[in-house]
């Protein structure tokens, strides 16, 4: 084998190898996302929330919205009683409406993607409409 050969060959094993790593490097970030990465992709799915000083707790499911693409709409089960739900996550920043009716706001959802959670913990309040206070809520992917 040439010299000539060798060195192509060299050079294309290290491009090969270096992009390799690239995708490894990004399949892991894409893994373990940081707060601020956190988007729709890593909301999707079933959550579990818990409410600060209430025993009763609640069922999310989070789907693609079907009109705003880096949205969330879904549904909400506490104990049987559904409502619907449509939100989004922007820099870490977690926002969640609910609708008892489907028509208006029941309550808001207003939190913050945990660090170092990869995407699968947010930590907020939560705000039913007409009523006085809030309750701390977490939200954990299941």
């Amino acid at each position: 084998m040439s010299w000539g050969r060798l060195l192509v060959l060299a050079v294309a094993q290290a491009t090969c190898t270096a992009a390799l790593a690239q995708d490894a490097a990004q399949v892991a970030a894409d893994a373990c996302p940081q707060a601020a990465e956190v988007g729709q992709r890593q909301l999707l799915g079933l959550w579990r929330a818990e409410f600060e000083g209430l025993a009763q707790g609640a069922t999310l499911l989070f789907e693609p919205h079907p009109e705003l693409t880096e949205s969330v709409s879904g549904a909400i089960n506490r104990d049987g009683e559904r409502a619907q739900l449509a939100g989004d996550v922007d820099e870490g920043e977690f926002t969640l409406e609910e609708s008892a009716n489907g028509v208006n706001i029941s309550a808001v959802w207003l939190g913050d993607v945990v660090e170092g959670s990869c995407g699968r913990e947010i930590r907020g309040s939560w705000k039913a409409e007409g009523q006085p206070g809030q309750w701390l809520f977490v939200l954990r992917k299941q």
